[in-house]
């Protein structure tokens, strides 16, 4: 049986997932504007990383 979040922990997970999103954007342009390959790939390897985490989030919500 799923449980019920309240609404503080509504408004914090989309408070979460908001700063996922704005995370995965900065590193992406990072990335984009990066010279140094090993740097451009952290930040890609980032950038996936808070999208996985950030869909993690997203299924609490379903």
């Amino acid at each position: 049986m799923p449980q019920q979040i309240n609404e503080l922990e509504l408004q914090n997970l989309r408070h979460m997932i908001g700063s996922h999103d704005t995370c995965i954007k900065k590193l992406e342009t990072y990335a984009q504007q990066c010279q140094d390959p090993t740097l451009k790939q952290m930040f890609e390897k980032d950038a996936n990383d808070a999208k996985a985490n950030k869909q993690k989030l997203m299924s609490f919500l379903q």
